[in-house]
């Protein structure tokens, strides 16, 4: 019995079937297509399986599914472009409401792609929270510094706080609210990422307090003293700035927000 392929004229004209369905005619076309070509079109892939492009859309609704199928592993940059698709995604809608389907499309891979490279919301959000935060920033001023006074560190790391922060302000912004409101998935991410940071800076500031440099206090509480005024500020900048005309470069308000915390926590 005949199959259907495809003549010059764009019909379909038989096929033999003993060689198998037109699905596994695609599938082994599509294999020898992308390994040629992994940008290979569907019109590529029919041609090559000798179909239409009417019949292959019967077998497969898109050339992602065809990719699920085959079990292609995502190009290397798709992990870079979910990232990218879901920082536009968080920030239009919260985590609570960003669809894995949506984020599929809007980065260009297939559904299974995204769910091989992040299983669940959960590593996704993770993902977001270690690329755009700014933990290495932090280590990175503190490294090696925890003998030297505060006058001398904490403004540098409130620079690089700074430097990190205010170019991501959006996603910061929107990564802060899901921490802030408790969602599960963000307070899974928090406890791997924000609860290091803090600890960080936290240990820095007790090992000063030790040293009589600072006032005792709880040393969480210390440091939100210290970074909570300029994370806040990098939050509200253009709303300080359409309404009260405040336009302070992020660096310069760091430096003075550095000030104000040396003050205030001096013994």
């Amino acid at each position: 019995m005949a199959g259907q392929g495809v003549m010059r004229d764009g019909r379909d004209a038989p096929v033999d079937e003993a060689a198998g369905s037109p699905r596994e005619a695609i599938l082994r076309s599509a294999r020898d297509a992308l390994a040629a070509d992994p940008t290979a079109s569907v019109a590529t892939i029919a041609a090559a399986a000798g179909i239409s492009r009417a019949t292959f859309y019967r077998y497969f609704r898109s050339r992602a599914e065809l990719h699920d199928a085959l079990d292609i592993e995502p190009d290397p940059d798709a992990r870079e472009r979910i990232l990218a698709a879901a920082v536009d995604l968080l920030e239009r809608d919260g985590l609570a409401r960003l669809a894995m389907d949506d984020l599929a499309a809007s980065a260009g891979v297939s559904r299974a792609s995204v769910y091989r490279i992040f299983p669940g919301k959960a590593a996704l959000f993770r993902a977001l929270m270690e690329t755009n935060s700014p933990f290495e920033a932090i280590g990175g001023a503190l490294h090696g510094r925890h003998h030297e006074p505060p006058e001398a560190v904490l403004p540098d790391l409130m620079r690089e706080l700074a430097s990190v922060v205010a170019p991501r302000i959006g996603v910061m912004r929107a990564l802060m609210f899901e921490v802030v409101t408790g969602t599960p998935e963000a307070m899974e991410a928090a406890r791997w990422i924000v609860r290091p940071m803090l600890g960080e800076v936290s240990a820095y500031l007790a090992a000063q307090m030790d040293a009589g440099r600072i006032r005792r206090m709880h040393p969480i509480l210390a440091a939100q003293t210290l970074m909570g005024p300029l994370v806040f500020y990098l939050v509200s900048r253009t709303v300080a700035g359409s309404l009260a005309g405040l336009d302070v470069e992020p660096g310069d308000a760091a430096t003075e927000f550095a000030g104000v915390a040396l003050r205030g926590l001096r013994p």
